[in-house]
């Protein structure tokens, strides 16, 4: 798995390419030398770059300026957002230009009679969040790093999160989008039509494209009445068979299930250790599910939720929370699991199997990880579409990618999803043939050379 320094082109870049970048979007706008700090790393540290510059463009025109300089003296580009992917598609290789859509942040006032938001590629999602709830309305998108991610980076790895049991993945949420092609062209499809059916679906095939088919400028998002009112339960459990049984009781007997969460004991003990929750029980269990469910009456969903418990084998204990201080506090055991982890730099794989085989697969983890190599895996996740973030901590360097080997082979081997919602990126290129057939590779390397024949855009991202 080569990280540092993974170039791809051997021929110089033209020495005239920074002036020219320069000429596009001011000199202040062009970072080069110690001022990259920052863009050439990725979150997790382990993606390491050294960029020719990183160029910072204001808006849909100058990133086109942008890709038809890097175009014509052959430089590659990354688009680069809030930088908080997982896979490596964002940091940039050795000679690569960062194209840093922080500039291209404006928020939309949000539209209730179209049911829509406008924002900028590098936009927060927090922020789009926030137009929206002033008004009343909310995006249907919600991660953890909610106050980092941009909606671009978002919308080009189709990002999951919390919310996509009742309201799908970003992929449902996207109406609308710009982009700029490795042509220099622009496709713009902002209207927001429900209905329109005119040829290709170009919106979504560069949703979820990680970068490698065109760099976003704007989005249009879906957005919906905010619901009345949200009651969260957290429930103690034996074991991942009891979490998957809890899983069916929920999905009958509750209407408006917004998420359902799991965790483990080991990441519960990271999150109490360093903080940044209260225990929430006397008792240490195995597992801990959080549901929420949504609906206009706040007493009716508790109910529901506390009805959907006591029938459930292997649950310890349980507890429900509506008003929204409680609900923070406890949805603060699940949504602090990435930073406490960040430090133990784990391997972090997010994969999906399917629910009924999450339980074997849970169990079966432990021995795969310690096969290739040492590693005690830490989960949480999204139990509803059966999402697990595999973190592999205490691997030494020299064995990581065989434990990266070991669980997508697992995953593979239940009929799962090697990744989940944070894309292929670099990471997990190596191991596309275990996700889709070798006739998926090859019309995803048309569509690739149809759009970007040069590999101008986010070279050796996603295709081995």
């Amino acid at each position: 798995m080569r990280r540092s320094g993974e170039g791809r082109r051997d021929e110089p870049v033209s020495v005239d390419l920074v002036g020219r970048l320069r000429r596009a979007v001011g000199d202040a706008h062009v970072l080069t030398g110690d001022l990259v700090a920052g863009y050439d790393t990725d979150w997790t540290g382990r993606w390491r770059g050294r960029p020719l510059a990183v160029v910072r463009p204001g808006d849909t025109g100058e990133v086109r300026e942008v890709v038809l300089a890097c175009a014509a003296a052959g430089g590659a580009i990354v688009p680069q957002g809030g930088n908080t992917g997982l896979v490596g598609a964002a940091a940039p290789a050795d000679g690569e230009v960062v194209l840093s859509t922080r500039r291209l942040d404006a928020v939309g006032v949000p539209d209730a009679s179209t049911g829509t938001i406008e924002a900028g590629a590098g936009a927060a999602l927090e922020r789009v969040q926030e137009a929206a709830r002033a008004a009343g309305l909310e995006v249907r998108v919600d991660l953890a790093s909610r106050g980092s991610a941009t909606v671009g980076g978002v919308v080009a790895t189709n990002a999951g999160g919390a919310r996509v049991l009742r309201a799908g993945t970003t992929r449902q949420q996207v109406l609308g989008l710009e982009a700029v092609l490795a042509d220099g062209s622009v496709i713009t499809r902002m209207s927001g039509l429900p209905k329109d059916n005119v040829g290709y679906d170009l919106v979504q095939l560069l949703t979820g494209s990680e970068g490698t088919l065109g760099v976003l400028t704007r989005v249009l998002l879906r957005v919906t009445p905010r619901p009345p009112a949200r009651a969260v339960a957290l429930v103690a459990l034996d074991g991942m068979p009891a979490a998957v049984g809890l899983l069916r009781a929920l999905r009958a007997g509750v209407e408006g299930l917004d998420a359902v969460e799991f965790v483990t004991a080991d990441g519960i003990d990271l999150v109490l250790a360093a903080g940044r929750a209260a225990a929430p029980f006397r008792e240490r269990a195995a597992v801990h599910v959080l549901a929420e469910a949504v609906g206009p009456d706040g007493d009716l969903l508790v109910e529901a939720l506390a009805a959907a418990v006591p029938g459930v084998e292997g649950v310890r204990d349980a507890a429900v929370a509506v008003a929204d201080a409680d609900r923070r506090r406890l949805w603060a055991l699940r949504e602090a699991h990435t930073e406490v982890l960040a430090p133990l730099r784990p391997v972090k794989l997010d994969v999906a199997v399917p629910v009924p085989a999450l339980a074997a697969f849970v169990a079966e983890l432990p021995q795969v990880t310690a096969t290739a190599g040492g590693g005690r895996p830490i989960l949480f996740g999204h139990l509803a579409e059966g999402n697990v973030h595999v973190n592999v901590v205490d691997v030494q360097p020299d064995r990581e990618e065989a434990v990266t080997d070991g669980v997508l082979r697992l995953v593979a081997a239940h009929a799962g999803s090697i990744s989940a919602e944070h894309g292929i990126g670099r990471a997990k290129r190596a191991w596309l043939h275990l996700g889709r057939s070798p006739a998926d590779i090859a019309a995803m390397r048309a569509v690739k050379a149809a759009l970007d024949p040069a590999d101008l855009l986010s070279p050796g991202r996603v295709l081995p």
